[in-house]
């Protein structure tokens, strides 16, 4: 039985031993320590009142004083590169983002500029050749009955490549009319009305009497002229109110030049629109 004792008294005294270890122990700190940390705690809470109490003076000033510029100024710029890019892109027409268009429209262009600041340009037909858009450091001009027009905002069309590059460098008024444009690229549009003239038969033109014909004639002859005036006219009133072609000037040409001009024969695609007289229908 002691030995039962003894045994019991060793155990109670290991328990109380192991729960002194497991009891939470106090670290002893540094006085000089403890009073830095609390004069750190003092010291912000100190700032904190004194930011919280600020003036509506104080804190412009101080929202000031920690302003930089150089977060804007970045911003400035990167929409500056990002606006010149789509302006680029829209008005290139997709061409590119960089304004590096082969062919910037006019009002890029330092010769449509000068022209709105001076007077019209007077071009022989040598001169206004060279406009023909063969040399692209120049405009694209052209002329319809002496009258010059710059189509260079329409190079597809009017271009050395282009479906109407017969109209370019040249006064081609006749060509607008009888539809010839490799042929009839001169601004002579005598002989023109004859596209317009029926053709002499005398199987048909029996049906009327020598005087009648010879009147029928004339109004034939004069509708023809005035078809011709107004299938020209149409073109030039196009060119001279169209807002994307402006007007630069005129063909310098010598007093009666025309006298000179050998007269051109009718086309041939001119000539197959040509038809016989219509017999009177009380005749018919």
């Amino acid at each position: 039985m002691p030995t039962t004792r003894s045994s019991g008294v060793r155990q109670r005294k290991a328990a109380a031993a192991a729960a002194e270890d497991r009891s939470p122990k106090v670290e002893e700190v540094d006085t000089d320590e403890a009073e830095e940390i609390e004069r750190e705690r003092e010291e912000v809470e100190a700032e904190r009142l004194q930011r919280k109490n600020r003036s509506p003076e104080q804190k412009v000033e101080e929202d000031d004083d920690d302003y930089s510029p150089w977060v804007d100024v970045l911003r400035v710029i990167s929409f500056l590169i990002f606006a010149s890019c789509a302006l680029s892109y829209l008005i290139s027409s997709g061409e590119t983002f960089t304004w590096g268009m082969k062919h910037p429209p006019k009002y890029l262009q330092k010769d449509w500029w000068a022209s709105k600041f001076r007077g019209p340009i007077y071009l022989t037909l040598d001169e206004l050749a060279t406009f023909d858009g063969t040399d692209e450091t120049k405009p694209l001009y052209l002329a319809i009955n002496g009258t010059i027009y710059d189509v260079s905002s329409n190079r597809r069309t009017y271009g050395p490549d282009g479906s109407y590059r017969y109209f370019s460098g040249v006064d081609a008024a006749r060509s607008y009319v009888t539809g010839c444009f490799a042929e009839d690229r001169t601004a002579d549009i005598r002989g023109v009305e004859e596209m317009y003239l029926p053709i002499d038969d005398p199987e048909v033109d029996a049906h009327w009497s020598a005087e009648e014909l010879a009147q029928l004639k004339e109004k034939e002859l004069a509708d023809a002229r005035k078809r011709v005036h107004e299938g020209l006219l149409h073109w030039v009133k196009f060119f001279e109110n169209s807002p994307k072609y402006p007007k630069v000037g005129y063909v310098k040409r010598e007093k009666n030049w025309l006298e000179n001009e050998p007269r051109k024969e009718l086309c041939k695609a001119a000539k197959r629109g040509k038809a016989k007289r219509k017999i009177p229908k009380d005749e018919a």
